[in-house]
């Protein structure tokens, strides 16, 4: 059916409450675009949570495609799905390490454990001494963030490095920056001090630092490697500045009903929005169980045909209701959508009405879309 046929506000698909359209190409040009700025550091996609959100069986083909072949994931059952994807030979790494147990499964599928902690240390230490081969590991150092990685103190009770790393092939040192999209912070540069010291006490290997935001730090952040994840998807690394990377994601909501209501009229859960004079009222079918964020309830807002419609009281697990007023009738017919991502509002911007992260928005985005990748796989 041509576009003429079906109009991209008539929701084509009536089954599901919304369409959640993932731009494969703008994904792609992102990766390209981040080999750029890179200045010739490798470029990892970083693919834990399902490519946040937005299908690691879809997103990781197509940055094989623009030439990734380094990946990393959270856990190794993420680590074991994304094997069976991507080409062999491609490295995966597992940020989160090897939890007590499954050092066969690195070993059967070929997975790069981040070790974070002595007792990783010691335990990939055994697995390569019972395996009879030194197996491939990243090691992460805390640098300042106090999250994850071998604190001072670890480094100093493991002792002479070149005993800890002989078990093992260490093929990527890494930290973690905690404050890469603020720029002017601080805690940047002592980061990066601090992980270059411990790079002069350890045995040469490759080594990492940059997260997206860091990327554009500069050259002294990007090392060997760099780890982008959110700029992948179009999340703006550089907030406060324009954003140069492509939008990546589209979410149209399909209107359920449409109602005129007149003042001191109350509409949804806990009567937080109350007509001050006659309003149409349209809603719509997704809400906090879709993963639309309950905090946008009275903040936020979806466009038709560019026109911004905000919401009307409270986010609800299943349905949203937005103040229309003025939008033409024939636009407010059951089965046509509203645009909650795409030209008229980033994923950026839905983040900052509900007080969070784009990050946030793209993870929590659910299961009940109809999903569309362009170009179609």
């Amino acid at each position: 059916m041509n576009a003429a046929a079906h109009p991209a506000h008539v929701a084509p698909v009536a089954r599901t409450g919304a369409v959640l359209t993932i731009d494969l190409d703008a994904v792609a040009a992102n990766y390209r675009l981040l080999v750029e700025r890179a200045g010739g550091a490798v470029v990892a996609g970083v693919m834990k949570a399902d490519a946040y959100g937005l299908g690691m069986a879809h997103v990781a083909p197509a940055l094989v495609r623009a030439g990734c072949r380094v990946f990393f994931t959270a856990h190794v059952e993420e680590g074991i799905r994304l094997r069976a994807i991507v080409p062999p030979g491609s490295a995966i790494y597992v940020l989160h390490g090897p939890p007590p147990g499954t050092a066969a499964d690195f070993i059967e599928h070929g997975l790069i454990p981040v070790l974070n902690d002595p007792g990783q240390v010691r335990a990939w230490s055994a697995a390569c001494v019972r395996a009879g081969r030194r197996l491939a590991a990243a090691v992460q150092v805390d640098s300042g963030m106090s999250r994850m990685g071998l604190a001072p103190a670890d480094l100093e009770a493991l002792g002479d490095p070149r005993d800890w790393l002989a078990a093992f092939e260490p093929v990527l040192l890494m930290s973690h920056l905690a404050c890469a999209d603020m720029p002017g912070h601080p805690l940047n540069a002592r980061q990066r001090a601090r992980f270059d010291a411990i790079r002069a006490r350890l045995p040469a290997m490759p080594a990492s630092l940059a997260n997206s935001s860091a990327i554009f730090l500069g050259p002294d952040f990007r090392h060997d490697l760099v780890r982008p994840g959110a700029a992948l998807y179009g999340i703006n690394p550089q907030p406060g500045q324009a954003n140069p990377l492509r939008r990546a994601v589209a979410l149209d909501a399909r209107i359920v009903q449409v109602r005129t209501i007149g003042a001191g009229d109350a509409v949804g859960y806990g009567a937080r929005y109350v007509a001050d004079g006659t309003r149409r009222i349209a809603t719509i079918a997704i809400g906090y169980a879709d993963g639309w964020l309950r905090a946008l309830s009275g903040r936020g807002c979806a466009h038709i045909d560019g026109v911004r419609v905000p919401i009307a009281g409270t986010v609800s697990m299943d349905s949203i209701t937005l103040d229309v007023t003025g939008i033409p009738d024939a636009r407010l017919q059951p089965g046509m959508t509203v645009e909650l991502l795409g030209a008229h509002q980033h994923v950026d911007a839905v983040a900052a009405d509900a007080g969070t992260i784009g990050y946030e928005v793209l993870t929590r985005l659910g299961s009940r879309f109809e999903r569309r990748y362009s170009p179609p796989q």
